[in-house]
């Protein structure tokens, strides 16, 4: 079992910037974060993979967010700034054992969220 734990987050003004980091406890082929607000599904925001360090962002962050990792580590970093207050939402690490779809349905494992909060 792998498990992730993160850290970063808080409450900054529109157009502040945060970062968030996840280490993770194995090896797994993908991390990333995904964000929910309330009543609202998980969407994924960035996903990394682990060998290759392909990226994937959702259209929304592009230009915005950057996903690094350190591989000796085992953990990766969301660097985000020009905050809007629609980023404002609990941000979830995950991980997969393999790569593909980065989908909520697909995720093998969790971290416990960070709440972000971006105020105009």
């Amino acid at each position: 079992q792998v498990q992730l734990v993160e850290s970063g987050g808080g409450s900054v003004q529109a157009g502040g910037s945060l970062r968030l980091s996840c280490a993770a406890s194995g090896n797994i082929a993908s991390m990333g974060w995904f964000r929910q607000t309330p009543g609202n599904e998980r969407e994924g925001v960035a996903r990394i993979t682990t060998v290759s360090a392909s990226t994937w962002y959702a259209d929304s962050v592009k230009g915005r967010f950057t996903i690094s990792r350190d591989n000796a580590k085992n953990t990766i970093y969301l660097q985000m700034n020009s905050l809007k207050p629609e980023d404002t939402a609990m941000y979830y690490c995950a991980a997969k054992r393999t790569w593909g779809s980065w989908y909520a349905a697909r995720i093998d494992y969790w971290g416990q969220g960070t709440q972000v909060t971006v105020s105009s």
